[in-house]
């Protein structure tokens, strides 16, 4: 059994051709939908996400995203691109069988990034994060049924980045005005919300998040079937919740290649840490190829175009060294 490789959802540039040809050409046994956020609002993750809600619109206000009362020329413009995207992902599909995935934003960090018509972030009021929620999970559902009726064959997974999720669990999250922060959400209420996001789906469901202090314990319990976070933020701490997640069955999609140009290292070299993690956790080898998916560390919108496909060829090298070498 090998090890998986995927990329994590943004790479540079505006094309939906060219981006749909690396995602698919560099990751044969499990592509992506890709991501262009430098097309401008509405390609960001943020806009793009608020184009999947249903009866909640947003537009670009100079501070961010504000809710909307009605469609307006952002949200188009957002559901425009995701279109093209999908048409793109479906001309170099043809025939494809195997995993596929699909990114959006989660109901916590959408909560943190919209603002009301007030200014303030939608998360300082739960009854508007329910609806966040509720909205976003009907407009999950929908992009799901599409993506699998475009490529039939493809196992389909989900992605949720959540980046804030941690800073909502621990009151990090700032106010309009910068001075405050918003008050910590309850880990129960966290915990329901993304459960009811994640049963949308059927199939796998994992969450993104390049931030420290990854929840892996929580998601767990919410149904999360993977988590997806940047290697080199993991700390001795997380051992013990990393362990339980493993022999629960939890994927650990690993981002150990960076995502922004550099040096890359030899392959073998990129998922040394994993290893030793797994010696510290006291794991068997063997199950390394089928608990880890390599990834790069974050999405690859910062990248040049040359170095985002050299990084997404080193996943997948990468995860063949593990696959081969495990111990």
């Amino acid at each position: 059994m090998s090890a998986g490789a995927t990329g994590v959802g943004s790479l540079p540039g505006g094309d939906a051709r060219e981006a749909a040809k690396t995602a698919t050409g560099s990751f044969e046994d499990f592509p992506y939908l890709p991501e262009l956020p430098a097309r401008g609002p509405g390609a960001d993750m943020i806009g793009r996400s608020t184009g999947l809600l249903v009866d909640m619109y947003a537009h670009v206000e100079p501070s961010g995203w504000r809710i909307s009362d009605r469609p307006g020329r952002d949200t188009r413009r957002a559901r425009s691109w995701l279109g093209e995207d999908l048409d793109a992902l479906e001309e170099f599909t043809q025939g494809y069988t195997g995993r596929l995935k699909v990114q959006a934003v989660g109901p916590w960090t959408l909560a943190a990034a919209l603002e009301l018509h007030g200014g303030e972030a939608m998360l300082q009021d739960a009854g508007a994060c329910r609806d966040l929620a509720g909205s976003l999970t009907e407009g999950l559902r929908e992009h799901l049924a599409d993506v699998r009726k475009r490529i039939p064959g493809a196992d389909v997974v989900l992605q949720l980045d959540e980046p804030s999720l941690t800073a909502v669990l621990l009151g990090r999250v700032r106010s309009a005005s910068g001075y405050r922060t918003y008050r910590a959400v309850d880990r129960q209420v966290v915990e329901g919300a993304l459960r009811e996001v994640f049963a949308v789906h059927d199939g796998e469901v994992i969450v993104h998040s390049c931030a420290p202090e990854v929840p892996f314990g929580l998601l767990r319990r919410a149904g999360a079937t993977g988590v997806s976070f940047d290697f080199s933020l993991l700390t001795e701490r997380e051992d013990d919740a990393i362990g339980e997640a493993v022999e629960g069955g939890t994927k650990l999609f690993a981002g150990v290649v960076p995502g922004t140009d550099g040096p890359l290292s030899d392959p073998g070299g990129s998922v040394m840490g994993v290893r030793k993690l797994w010696r510290r956790l006291g794991l068997a080898p063997g199950t390394l190829a089928e608990s880890v998916v390599v990834t790069p560390s974050c999405g690859l919108a910062g990248a040049s175009p040359a170095y985002a496909r050299a990084a997404q060829a080193h996943c997948v090298r990468a995860a063949r060294s593990l696959a081969d070498n495990p111990e």
